[in-house]
């Protein structure tokens, strides 16, 4: 296991990551239904994965574009990165057995559309990889590392009672790779290679803000999607943009054909 730099910041991260998922917690019902729902809704559970494994795609896109700023001043850090990156790539496999388990074609998972949340999420990465380097996007794979760390135990055998183990034996495969080989410090010790000063820290608690709101946004259209009764009555930019696209399209649709 590696040693973490910067640990006393790393404990003022890790607070605050802790403290982010006290609060989705209370404040996002998606959330807490995947965590303690007694019959997780099918639809839910696989536009969820899906999204996952879009992700997952949508990484490898973002993170070769960070491996291409390292090399130019930094290629011990490019080194890490293009490994940590080998390490996860191929990762959307693991979720895409999980959907097939559930009924789900390849084709399908494939062909979806990211929902917008994700998309802002991308156009955020890309933003800040032109405009100020890796450090927001290393940043953001801190964020998933540990938030993944903390809460996907407990979501994947909540969700294995409501749609059996097969259902998550991707999810959790991917899970113990992420711990057994340490992958949040991995992140960690990369992203502080780019933190040398106080205000370098600030940036790095900036980001971890947007993609708090990114996230609480995404799971709030995930289930406006699938299951609307667990969309709270919350305000924000991210969720306003994301909700109100939703409202607008649903109004400006055809009526379904009667049948």
């Amino acid at each position: 296991m590696s040693q973490a730099l910067n640990p006393e910041f790393r404990t003022q991260v890790d607070a605050l990551l802790n403290s982010m998922i006290e609060t989705i917690y209370k404040t996002v019902p998606a959330v807490r239904y995947l965590a303690s729902s007694k019959q997780v809704d099918l639809e839910l559970f696989k536009r969820h994965t899906v999204e996952t494994i879009l992700r997952i795609r949508l990484a490898r896109i973002a993170d070769s574009k960070a491996i291409l700023l390292f090399t130019k001043n930094d290629p011990v850090a490019a080194h890490k990165w293009a490994k940590y990156m080998e390490e996860e790539m191929l990762h959307d496999k693991l979720f895409l057995k999980d959907l097939k388990n559930v009924g789900m074609e390849e084709a399908q998972v494939y062909g979806a559309e990211p929902l917008l949340a994700t998309k802002l999420l991308q156009g955020y990465l890309y933003y800040t990889l032109e405009h100020e380097g890796a450090r927001g996007l290393i940043t953001k794979s801190y964020f998933v590392e540990y938030t993944t760390r903390k809460t996907q135990a407990l979501w994947n055998e909540n969700i294995k009672r409501s749609l059996g183990d097969k259902a998550v034996r991707g999810a959790e495969a991917h899970l113990s790779y992420d711990v057994d080989e340490d992958h949040s410090t991995d992140v960690w010790n990369v992203l502080m290679t780019m933190v040398k000063s106080r205000e370098d820290e600030e940036r790095v608690l900036g980001h971890l803000h947007v993609y708090f709101g990114l996230f609480n946004a995404y799971f709030n259209e995930l289930a406006s999607r699938t299951k609307p009764d667990l969309v709270p009555d919350f305000k924000g930019v991210a969720n306003t943009v994301v909700l109100s696209a939703h409202e607008s399209a649903r109004k400006d649709a055809p009526p379904a054909a009667k049948v």
